[in-house]
């Protein structure tokens, strides 16, 4: 693979954009896998670096077949990735993924929301009040245990707020479709977590529609935005930026809170092009909504109870890493994962991989190791696939700077593969 370490196709996120001839993300993979400019790229492919960044925008496909060999000799890509990433990595079968059987939203459950069935459920507010709690206690669970063991949960969950609409009347038939909305949310974030995209899409998609039908302004900002974090989660800094700047003026009214979420989703957006000063002039502006925020969080949705100083000095730090400021993204990681209590283990197996990453960024080589190898159990549990690709990111720095420690970090991976 010349100057490449061989360990690149072990990546998962590469081996997916490659066999599935996603070239956006195969470029952008790579780049970050490498630390190529868009013109060294381009230099190796053929490519202008306007040409380079067009297709990772989306905004030019390659459709040419002189083009897709010109990329695949100068990447030197294997002819079989999966079977590449598998000689790579442990000698026995990989974990198999949870399964979600119908991910996407059902196609009827639109029509059960607005026209009457023929079955009819009796609806009072207690019976909302308990279901607004279950879903506030699933939520903290997740936090804990991770989507998987939740997903069809929640799904059988909706069917049943679903099912309360026929026999809603007035206010307690906005309630049911505010709560469904909710329902959808949570769903829609749980298959972004495991990378079913189309799905959260789908889900996202749902929740916002019945966010505005229930005139919940909060909830119909709160959508845009996940969506932001989606486009941010596959490297598409603009398109997290525009749909950040559509979740604050296309839902006026809403929270100071939910209104410091989309600014500082737009700062990520800026943060990932390398946009430093318009970063931080938005990171700032977002510190000012959630100080004044947190002197009445009793006007905060519930679905906010993460976000506060904690959880915005984790993303100040997430968004350093993609600027290339390692110590200091080193430093917002560590005081915020100190500050994170321990029923967030998903987030602190998110967080601690992005600190391991850093850490190999500022050439603390053997503390990164260190903490990379303490987050793999948790990391192949639960962080699948997001905390897991962290870490083999990490390990593909490592590994090409040459440094020991990288090895260490591959078996580590490969144990648990």
């Amino acid at each position: 693979m010349g100057e490449i370490p061989e360990i690149l196709w072990s990546h998962p996120q590469l081996v997916a954009a490659v066999t599935s001839e996603d070239w956006g993300a195969v470029f952008r993979t790579y780049r970050k896998l490498t630390g190529l400019s868009q013109t060294k790229l381009g230099e190796r492919v053929g490519l202008a670096q306007s040409d380079v960044s067009d297709i990772e925008r989306g905004r030019r496909q390659v459709t040419s077949v002189e083009v897709r060999q010109r990329i695949v000799s100068g990447l030197d890509l294997p002819p079989d990735p999966q079977a590449t990433a598998a000689r790579l990595t442990a000698d026995t079968a990989p974990v198999t993924g949870v399964a979600v059987p119908g991910a996407v939203p059902d196609e009827d459950l639109l029509a059960r929301v607005t026209s009457v069935v023929d079955m009819s459920h009796r609806v009072d507010a207690a019976t909302l009040d308990w279901l607004d709690r279950l879903l506030a206690e699933h939520r903290r669970a997740e936090d804990f245990t991770g989507s998987r063991p939740l997903i069809d949960v929640m799904r059988r969950q909706l069917r049943t707020v679903v099912d309360l609409y026929a026999g809603a009347r007035g206010r307690l038939a906005d309630r049911v479709i505010r709560l469904a909305s909710e329902h959808a949310q949570f769903l829609a974030w749980m298959a972004q977590d495991q990378a079913q995209t189309a799905a959260a899409l789908a889900w996202y998609d749902r929740s916002h529609e019945w966010a505005l039908e229930a005139g919940d302004a909060n909830m119909a900002a709160t959508t845009l935005s996940m969506k932001a974090h989606m486009a941010w989660s596959g490297g598409r800094g603009a398109r997290c930026v525009r749909l950040a700047e559509a979740a604050r003026w296309s839902a006026p009214g809403t929270s100071l809170g939910v209104q410091g979420m989309a600014v500082q989703m737009a700062a990520r957006g800026h943060a990932l092009q390398g946009e430093a000063s318009d970063a931080h002039r938005l990171f700032d502006e977002a510190q000012r909504l959630i100080s004044r925020a947190s002197e009445r969080p009793e006007d905060e949705p519930v679905w906010m109870y993460f976000y506060d100083e904690t959880w915005f000095t984790l993303q100040r730090g997430v968004a350093a890493l993609h600027l290339r400021d390692w110590r200091e993204a080193a430093e917002h990681i560590t005081a915020g994962l100190d500050a994170l209590p321990d029923e967030y283990r998903r987030d602190k197996t998110w967080y601690r991989a992005c600190l391991a990453h850093a850490l190999a960024g500022a050439g603390e080589l053997a503390q990164a190791v260190s903490v990379a190898v303490a987050t793999v159990p948790d990391a192949a549990a639960l962080g699948r696939p997001h905390s897991w690709n962290e870490l083999h990111t990490t390990a593909s720095l490592l590994m090409r700077r040459d440094a020991k420690e990288g090895r260490r970090l591959v078996i580590a991976l490969r144990e648990h593969d």
